[in-house]
């Protein structure tokens, strides 16, 4: 199949699978309310990739992968080769603000990392590492939309997964058979689950203890699977307000919960089981977090740009935007900006080639910054947005239409500001609203600052990692050896 459009997308979506809002089952999920703006803009993505202006940067050709895919399938030879996936991650942010952190690029960069280190996946078992490579040019060849599924539900975080009051809960292996693997149990936090093609399962933090073999499985199955059920959250969309909720209208990712019921995985799909020591390797060996974070940190840095915007345009329409303690503030801005900005820059520039695949991988550390840093930086630009939105952002009009109708007049001279119109104004204000007042704007923020696991971790494990420590802690013995 060649790289498909967004219609052909949609019509993939129409499949059976089991999805259940408010305690009811959608029947058809590209025809449901609620996901209808959503799935209009991952579409809008895929038909980008059909565009004469991005083509050639949002796909390539991949001989070995028989023939044009998404440029985030392909493996990574050279610098010039990471370069064009940034900026192919970067036209695909800005389609959508930024505002989509599970689009199909970030999931799909995440397989193609497995399937270039399928020696790590064949030490298990030749015909492990010939799963993981056979699916991902599957999900190549038919460019696919996968979610992925790490977490277990928030039990008691004192036991371990086998020693819950229900040890049932956690997904685990019911069954082996001939045919494959029996999984029983629930994940959460599938983003984009009710409308992705496919689910990509294996479980975070790495941490798994004796006892715990059970759940130590990686595999993949589609959403249309028998005893799959994904079950949604609230929407946060806002449905047909298009001008006074210009984000939440359209870019709202639904997160859901997916419950296994004895689902059959078949072998050909199953990429390690009931192996803790492998399980615990998987996330550094595999080295996926080079190459899912060049796309998160490119991501980000398209989000932050657009909120920096927001924030600009916000001094503007006060008058404050040359006042020194603003500038101070807006500055600051910048600064964060720039340094996640960078983080995928010098990532690239400190690039290296795995000599045992062949792969070039952008450094990890720089884009580990990236990754330490942003939980911190979003709730920082969202909290600008406020102090410069002020009271500003509650007395807005419910809906800009009512600058057409009899009380216009009224609204246009108590919500003008300095060098802008009261309806434009009022238009910027709902914007920044939608970012950070919103339920949608909540969720974002809860989005940045927890997407990357849990902060303290990811600190204490770049500490643990830091390849150039020993660089530094040479120059500091010898400066110490020369006094």
């Amino acid at each position: 199949m060649a790289i498909r459009t967004g219609a052909q997308y949609l019509a993939g979506l129409r499949d059976g699978r089991e999805v259940w809002y408010d305690g009811k089952r959608i029947a058809d999920v590209t025809q449901f309310p609620e996901f209808e703006a959503s799935l209009a803009s991952i579409a809008k993505l895929y038909d980008l990739q059909h565009d004469v202006r991005h083509r050639d940067v949002l796909s390539v050709d991949c001989p070995d992968l028989g023939g044009r895919v998404a440029r985030p399938f392909q493996f990574p030879r050279t610098r010039e080769d990471l370069r064009l996936k940034r900026e192919a991650y970067a036209i695909w942010a800005e389609a959508t603000c930024g505002m989509m952190g599970r689009s199909p690029d970030f999931p799909n960069v995440m397989l193609t990392a497995l399937a270039a280190k399928r020696g790590f996946f064949a030490e298990l078992a030749p015909e492990r590492g010939q799963a993981i490579v056979d699916y991902h040019r599957y999900v190549a060849e038919n460019d696919l939309f996968l979610t992925h599924a790490l977490l277990d539900p928030q039990l008691d975080k004192t036991k371990l997964r086998h020693q819950q009051r229900d040890p049932g809960v956690p997904l685990h292996i019911v069954e082996k058979n001939a045919e494959g693997i029996v999984v029983h149990g629930i994940k959460r936090i599938a983003t984009a689950a009710p409308y992705t093609d496919e689910i990509l399962v294996w479980p975070f933090p790495p941490t798994f203890q004796p006892g715990e073999e059970a759940y130590a499985n990686v595999f993949a199955v589609p959403m249309n699977t028998k005893g799959l059920k994904t079950i949604c959250r609230p929407s946060f969309a806002h449905r047909g307000a298009g001008r006074d909720a210009p984000l939440s209208s359209r870019f709202d990712e639904m997160d859901a919960t997916v419950v296994f019921d004895h689902v059959l995985v078949p072998w050909n799909r199953v990429f390690l089981h009931e192996d803790i020591g492998f399980l615990n390797r998987l996330y550094k060996e595999s080295r996926m977090r080079e190459l899912t974070a060049q796309q998160t940190n490119v991501r980000l840095e398209v989000k932050l740009g657009f909120v920096y915007a927001v924030l600009v345009r916000l001094a503007e329409a006060a008058g404050i935007a040359s006042r020194s303690d603003v500038m101070e503030l807006l500055g600051e801005a910048v600064a964060w900006l720039e340094s996640i900005r960078n983080t995928s820059r010098a990532s690239e520039e400190q690039a290296e080639v795995d000599p045992g695949n062949g792969c070039i991988y952008p450094d990890l550390f720089a884009l580990q910054s990236g990754r330490a840093f942003g939980p911190v930086i979003y709730p920082k630009f969202v909290d600008l947005l406020k102090r410069l939105g002020g009271g500003g952002l509650i007395q807005l009009p419910v809906s800009l239409d009512e600058f057409d109708s009899p009380i216009g007049g009224d609204l246009e001279r108590s919500l003008a500001g300095a060098h802008i119109s009261g309806r434009e104004k009022s238009a910027l204000f709902k914007l920044a609203w939608d970012l950070c007042g919103s339920e949608f704007g909540a969720r974002h923020e809860l989005y940045e600052m927890n997407y990357a696991g849990e902060r303290g971790m990811l600190l204490a494990g770049i500490q643990r990692e830091y390849a150039r420590k020993k660089y530094y802690l040479d120059y500091l013995d010898r400066f110490m050896a020369g006094l």
